[in-house]
């Protein structure tokens, strides 16, 4: 007696390591309508669970999921990245902006811009405009106060 069984496909943990395709639509906020972040026309992503690479309410939604799995979900804002905080937009002096950059560099508003936290990590601004001494920047996620879509291809589950 012969038995050609399929191999056994993997769920995903809370510890899992996955390599996936995956693609987030904006759904709302000022970029509606456009793609965060697209892998499906190139080489597939890895993401470590519980690693923080995602918000907690975007591995929620792969738990338990099988490998080779398709699908698509939606996710409001408060449960991804968050609302936008308008405490994170703020001003900082051009002096501390240049202190952290190459000499002669220049900055335009879009920019993204890593500064030093007093614990040693480092965080992230987008650079909204200058006046004289002073530059504004957003500290929010680029995410928040965004409702995404997610579409999902599982191709390998750890």
């Amino acid at each position: 007696m012969t038995s050609t069984s399929e191999p056994v496909k993997a769920f995903v943990r809370p510890d899992s390591y996955l390599t996936l395709h995956y693609r987030i639509d904006l759904l709302t906020g000022p970029a509606a309508g456009s793609t965060f972040a697209n892998t499906f026309d190139g080489k597939p992503a890895t993401l470590q669970m519980g690693a923080g690479q995602w918000a907690p309410g975007m591995e929620a939604a792969l738990l338990d999921r099988q490998e080779g799995a398709r699908f698509s979900f939606e996710l409001p804002a408060a449960q991804a990245y968050g609302d936008r905080n308008s405490d994170l937009v703020q001003w900082v002096k051009r002096s501390v902006l240049e202190a952290h950059a190459e000499p002669g560099m220049e900055f335009e508003p879009g920019d993204m811009v890593e500064f030093p936290a007093p614990n040693g990590s480092r965080y992230s601004g987008v650079l909204k405009q200058v006046e004289g001494d002073l530059a504004l920047f957003d500290f929010n996620h680029p995410l928040a106060g965004a409702d995404l879509r997610i579409d999902i291809h599982l191709l390998g589950v750890l």
